[in-house]
């Protein structure tokens, strides 16, 4: 017989509770569901549990990400982006709405279909970092609908995903009701309307300037482009380290550089178990849709780094990086030229790579 090694058996273990607790969120949904229960199906005593997963929520967030990940595997991704933004957003609904559970699944399994979060977060700070999230899925999408398009988008992806999300959470409290193929004409005929977008925050004029310098650093390794899921290297650009608390001003880094620079937003967490687990959810769901309607070139100067240990934040100098953490570096063939921390800084830092190189 072998001997299983440390590292297989801790594997073998938090599988042994995904799936454990995966039935029993399925069978009850989260509020009803019970540690004691989910030790039981696993065969495990309930500190095994706690080992690996500190409260109900970090496993039922990891729950949820293990199945999208398991769905992702094998799924096509587009090679063709559609085109145009009317079709794109036709598609991208009919994708979206591939969560909704049929007619007749158990409530508590057509909730974990769904990715609820309903009763998962009860305080302040859980929808706090979700409209944050929201945010930044918004820029995703609208970076997508902007190639060949004249204008931002943003409002138009804000408006499509404020309808899929409204249909998901009525498909959670009323199952049945309504149908998909009108909500995704409806997300479709969304593409038609010019909402004359613009951006142009009232507080951009008064950040602070971009410090400049001449800073060699080390450049962490491994790192993952979460939208293309290729490696990324970080020798040259604008890198912006926002908290999950800030993720909305990564529209502000976007903007603020030249078209065809790399842009690269790191997300860095206080809560790597919770809030860390949860912006890794919502990313890896949004992402996974993304990819299955647009090319990867959609998003060729944009990348979306998960620095769950902080790596990049360390390399560039932030100690104590968490949820309200803004800065950012303008990075040319592997020295950081210009720094900038708090509110505006990805523009800060985007402004003077402008400057330099005008």
């Amino acid at each position: 017989m072998v001997r299983l090694t440390r590292v297989q058996q801790q594997a073998r273990t938090r599988a042994a509770v995904l799936a454990a607790a995966r039935e029993e969120f399925a069978e009850h949904g989260f509020v009803p569901a019970k540690v004691d229960r989910i030790a039981d199906r696993a065969e495990l005593t309930r500190g095994a549990v706690y080992s690996n997963f500190p409260s109900k929520r970090a496993l039922y967030l990891a729950v949820l990400i293990d199945q999208i990940e398991k769905g992702a595997t094998g799924e096509p991704r587009a090679s063709v982006s559609p085109s145009s933004r009317v079709d794109a957003l036709g598609v991208f609904a009919r994708v979206w709405l591939e969560r909704l559970p049929l007619v007749g699944d158990s409530a508590p399994g057509g909730r974990l279909q769904l990715r609820s979060l309903d009763g998962v977060f009860e305080d302040e700070h859980g929808p706090a970092v979700l409209a944050q999230l929201a945010r930044l899925e918004a820029l995703l999408l609208a970076i997508a609908l902007e190639r060949g398009a004249p204008a931002r988008q943003v409002r138009l992806a804000e408006l499509v995903l404020t309808l899929l999300d409204g249909a998901g959470h009525r498909a959670e409290t009323s199952p049945g009701f309504g149908d998909p193929f009108d909500v995704a004409h409806a997300c479709r005929h969304l593409g038609t309307i010019d909402l004359k977008d613009t951006w142009a925050p009232p507080h951009l004029p008064y950040v602070a300037p971009a410090r400049t310098c001449a800073d060699a650093w080390t450049i962490p390794e491994g790192l993952v482009d979460q939208i293309s899921g290729d490696p990324v290297d970080l020798a040259d650009g604008l890198v912006v380290v926002l908290g999950a608390g800030r993720l909305g001003v990564a529209e502000e880094a976007v903007r603020s550089a030249k078209p065809g620079e790399q842009v690269t937003v790191v997300v860095v967490t206080g809560d790597a178990e919770e809030t860390g687990r949860l912006v890794r959810l919502r990313v890896s769901d949004a992402v996974g849709c993304l990819r299955r309607v647009f090319a990867p070139e959609a998003w060729q100067h944009v990348r979306l780094v998960l620095d769950d240990d902080a790596l990049v934040a360390s390399a560039i100098g932030l100690t104590n990086p968490g949820d309200d953490t803004e800065s950012a570096v303008s990075v040319r063939n592997g020295v950081i030229v210009a720094r900038a921390d708090g509110r505006g800084a990805g523009y800060a830092a985007g402004a003077r790579r402008r400057e330099a190189t005008s």
